[in-house]
């Protein structure tokens, strides 16, 4: 996560031009708040939500609040997209669409505090932020010491042992992007085949913070899902979650497949949802 920070503010801190006010930051949060079409507050979905920032673009010759320039455009779009190298490849996932962004200026002073991890790695108090290069140095970070990534797909002898992976993420985290989460279900699925439901499944909970919290819910009975998985050998098709005042339930669906609402009666009550599979021309990777 730090890695993603960094990358942002250095490219800020480079780019200041890419710089973007409350105001402009609001225009954003509207745009992605049209997903919200059962007017919930958060998104029950967030790769439902098909947002094009290009119609936020200032007319040529025009910069104010009302709209944002092409480098503008570039923050929102790293913001939601992730961070890159140069040739494309993803970091760091962004945030999940329907999480605001806010105002995004650069340090003051570069990166800040969160750097001297770089310089700790490289043994060099005086590692200059400005010299950090994207591609030079997470390949330093990541294949000389391993410092920053525990992103192994291939989890074939935890498989082998008989072990069960039941991992979940709330689509409403703002301290770890459960892009990410997703983004490492996918790479293990690229690695050991399509098909490791047998051993393996994602939960992402609609609305739900960083391990709890948020709007939506965030209360599920995990540990004793994982328990009849490892006990008895029953796969957990879904799980109850609820919010912490009981006021709102929704079932919780094996990833890729979500909850939908079935158009009619209380949204707040789970009989009124379904896990669904999504639509073939949503499924793939976000980036």
């Amino acid at each position: 996560m730090w890695t993603s920070g960094v990358a942002r503010s250095i490219d800020l801190s480079r780019h200041p031009e890419g710089a973007i006010t409350a105001e402009q930051a609001t225009l954003v949060n509207n745009l992605v708040g049209k997903c919200d079409t059962l007017k919930e507050g958060f998104l029950n979905n967030p790769r439902q939500c098909k947002v094009d920032f290009s119609t936020l673009k200032c007319p040529a010759g025009k910069s104010d609040n009302s709209c944002l320039t092409e480098p503008q455009l570039k923050t929102v779009e790293t913001y939601y997209g992730g961070v890159k190298n140069s040739k494309g490849e993803l970091i760091f996932s962004g945030q999940a669409l329907g999480n605001p962004i806010g105002a995004q200026r650069p340090p003051a002073n570069g990166p800040g505090n969160t750097f001297d991890l770089v310089r700790i790695a490289y043994n060099d108090p005086k590692f200059d932020w400005h010299n950090f290069d994207l591609d030079r140095d997470m390949k330093f970070l990541d294949e000389k010491i391993g410092y920053v990534d525990a992103v192994n797909p291939d989890l074939g002898k935890f498989k082998k042992s008989g072990g069960k992976l039941l991992i979940t993420h709330g689509w409403a985290d703002t301290t770890i992007t459960p892009e990410t989460t997703v983004w490492y279900y996918d790479s293990v699925l690229d690695k050991m085949g399509k098909n490791q439901s047998d051993w393996m499944r994602l939960f992402m909970v609609p609305g739900m913070g960083h391990c709890g919290g948020g709007p939506g819910v965030n209360t599920f009975d995990s540990i004793g899902a994982l328990e009849n998985w490892v006990e008895k050998g029953v796969a957990p098709d879904t799980m109850m979650g609820k919010n912490n005042a009981g006021t709102l339930t929704r079932p919780l669906c094996p990833f890729p497949q979500a909850a939908e609402y079935k158009g009619s009666g209380d949204l707040k009550d789970a009989a009124n949802w379904a896990c669904k599979a999504p639509a073939a021309e949503t499924v793939g990777k976000k980036k």
